[in-house]
């Protein structure tokens, strides 16, 4: 038992911890245990599994800007061409914006010809005020930090992007001097994922407290109030996910199969379905594509953040269908004339609303003023966001990948002996482990570093 156990890889032990989160969550949700006040919701529910999630969560986001800045940093010193450079930022921007156009388009078109929420007499006692998004030019002006520590330290991500890269090209100038500086950022960037490696050892324990925790509050009666709204967004995201962007691999992509790619990136979906965060799945989504995947770091330590940032698949196909329903809902007529204007809303906004906290609603708030569907209506489908939110995230994520993967093998940098080994990336238990043998080494550089002073 223990023998089949320590062959168990990582992805099959949070997958399992997934299954068993999704199981004791709807237990806990059903038999009523979870009620406000009760023993279970205090300590369990709201105590143990909000702790352990939480601080699983906490933990992978503090690795998200030294591991983007300083992999970036490297990557672009590894590019060592500036002309390299902005082909991958440029191939990057045009993918990105290909899929969430065709995403938003296929769920526009699939919810157009279910029709749910016609018919349907729904009310809500939920109020939604729309936020008001940061026009598109000042989004632009913004990518360039006035304090390079603020946006360090408040993680702002096309800033960080900005300036790692700046930074990046400023080193290649100064030419063989800085071999030493670019040494060192490379350890730390190694060191960066040596730390990915040990928050993941303890991911199946934490994804079974996030899963837990969403189902025990959530549970599914919720999803059968709104079963025509939440079956084809979930069956829009699926497709999307399984045929759109499997056919952009396909077609951008030599030799290279659909079953290897899905397989890999389960570990990845997993992490964005139980965080539902791309930016707290960086570490994770970047770990896939470098060290299972084989995109070299230069193109993926750009790709993953820039994808987490603009790149909207799950989201825009929300916005398709969100929009679809609630016209039913409230008996308005779009057109082809408003179906067209929310596609090119809804891929203006996932540039203009980058990195924006509650980017999902404010988009859908700023597509709905445009085709004047009343914003009041969010509040019809805020209940099940937070759940549908999770697929949605996992939609992204396998986003930044495919295209993190396509971009590499148009660059000449996809090492496909890594892609086409099923073994590679996975996390050992030696992994994890710090031999005598460095130990002794460490002690002894740092008696050489002390007699040296």
């Amino acid at each position: 038992m223990s023998n089949s156990n320590s062959k168990m890889s990582l992805t099959t032990k949070v997958l399992l911890g997934m299954l068993f989160g999704i199981t004791i969550g709807l237990v806990i949700n059903i038999s009523g245990l979870n009620a406000s006040g009760s023993f279970v919701n205090e300590y369990l529910v709201n105590g143990l599994f909000f702790i352990i999630g939480k601080m699983f969560v906490t933990a992978l986001k503090m690795l998200v800007v030294p591991l983007v800045f300083f992999s970036l940093i490297s990557g672009v010193c590894g590019i060592g061409n500036i002309g390299t450079l902005g082909k991958v930022g440029g191939k990057s921007f045009i993918l990105y914006m290909i899929t969430t156009a065709i995403a938003i388009a296929m769920a526009i078109t699939i919810a157009a010809l279910v029709g749910p929420g016609e018919g349907a007499n729904l009310t809500t006692t939920t109020t939604f005020i729309g936020k008001e998004a940061p026009a598109l030019s000042q989004v632009l002006i913004d990518i360039i930090p006035s304090n390079a520590v603020n946006a360090l330290a408040f993680g702002k991500m096309l800033q960080i992007i900005f300036f790692a890269i700046l930074l990046g090209i400023s080193i290649l100038m100064i030419g063989k001097k800085a071999k030493k500086l670019v040494k060192g950022i490379e350890l730390i960037n190694e060191a960066m994922m040596n730390m990915v490696n040990i928050i993941m050892s303890v991911a199946p324990y934490a994804v079974f407290a996030l899963i837990a925790k969403a189902i025990s509050d959530l549970g599914l009666s919720l999803l059968a109030d709104l079963a025509g709204y939440v079956l084809v967004l979930v069956a829009a995201l699926l497709i999307h996910l399984f045929v759109t962007l499997m056919i952009v691999f396909k077609v951008f992509t030599k030799n290279l199969k659909i079953s290897i790619l899905l397989k890999k990136l389960r570990g990845a979906q997993i992490f964005a379905f139980s965080t539902s965060s791309s930016n707290a799945t960086i570490p994770v989504t970047l770990e896939t594509v470098t060290k299972k995947l084989g995109v070299n770091n230069s193109v993926g330590s750009f790709t993953v953040p820039f994808g987490a940032t603009i790149n909207m698949d799950g989201t825009a196909i929300m916005q398709g269908v969100a929009t679809v329903f609630i016209a039913n809902v409230y008996g308005v007529e779009l057109g082809i004339s408003g179906y067209l204007t929310v596609i090119i809303m809804s891929v203006l906004a996932s540039i203009g609303t980058a990195g924006v906290p509650g980017v999902g609603l404010i988009m859908l708030s700023m597509v709905f003023a445009q085709v004047g569907l009343p914003v009041e209506g969010i509040g019809l489908i805020l209940g099940v966001d937070r759940l549908l939110d999770m697929i949605r995230t996992a939609v992204n994520v396998s986003g930044d990948a495919v295209v993190s993967v396509i971009v590499s093998q148009s660059e000449g940098k996809l090492d496909e002996s890594v892609f086409n080994d099923p073994k590679a990336g996975a996390i050992t238990k030696e992994d994890l482990e710090i031999s005598s043998d460095v130990e002794k080494e460490m002690q002894d550089i740092i008696k050489e570093t002390v007699q040296e002073k």
